[in-house]
């Protein structure tokens, strides 16, 4: 309850249209499908799924960089980054760990193998969509703990596409058929709250002072 009231608090700072919009693109987002990429070389390509990300509506992102730790470039992301949740780990195993977890499925993205066509996915249950590298894929990690594996079908010479291409047509692919779904793809009120408050709280220059004077109020 605390929450909600400091949320109604610092909306008095935002404009009506701001915290509308907010409503719109919530009632859009979903935790049902989760996106992992790993250890992606080119900082660009990270940011540009993050910004796919937040086109369809995929809140949570988990970047694994077991190689080397890169920030976010903001100016691909083109501020994504600010509206869908980054998670950043050191380890595959540790990511796919806490994605089993929290009863995610693990799906591999690759070109080989018994692979099933981006058509032929079966989107019932939640999922987590790995993608590897354009030059060396998924690594065998993620390969042999996968629990199924998904390709874009191609009929050219190439049988890869760059890893920002294929996050955006395999997000488009099913998060459309997701929301055409009866199944319950939307966050739950606790996680609109959660992510409600913290985009206000950084569309707002002093915000944690708001925080504490309301708090020092009551």
């Amino acid at each position: 309850m605390e929450k909600q009231q400091l949320l109604e608090h610092l909306k008095e700072f935002l404009t009506p249209r701001r915290y509308k919009l907010f409503e719109e693109v919530l009632s859009q987002r979903t935790n049902f499908f989760t996106v992992v990429t790993q250890d992606i070389h080119q900082l660009h390509n990270t940011s540009a799924v993050i910004r796919s990300c937040d086109v369809f509506g995929i809140q949570n992102i988990h970047v694994i960089e077991e190689r080397q730790a890169k920030r976010i470039d903001k100016e691909i992301a083109m501020g994504a980054q600010k509206w869908v949740d980054v998670n950043r780990y050191n380890s595959t195993n540790d990511c796919i760990t806490s994605l089993r977890e929290k009863g995610y499925q693990i799906v591999a993205t690759t070109p080989h193998g018994n692979a099933h066509n981006l058509e032929e996915f079966e989107i019932s249950k939640p999922s987590a969509v790995f993608f590897g590298t354009e030059k060396d894929g998924l690594s065998e990690e993620v390969l042999k703990e996968a629990d199924v594996r998904m390709k874009i079908p191609m009929q050219g010479f190439t049988e890869s596409l760059n890893i920002s291409v294929s996050a955006a047509i395999i997000l488009q692919s099913l998060t459309s058929r997701l929301r055409h779904s009866e199944l319950p793809w939307q966050l739950t009120p606790e996680e609109k709250l959660e992510i409600e408050f913290n985009w206000t709280k950084k569309c707002i220059k002093n915000s944690e002072q708001l925080v504490e004077d309301y708090k020092a109020s009551r």
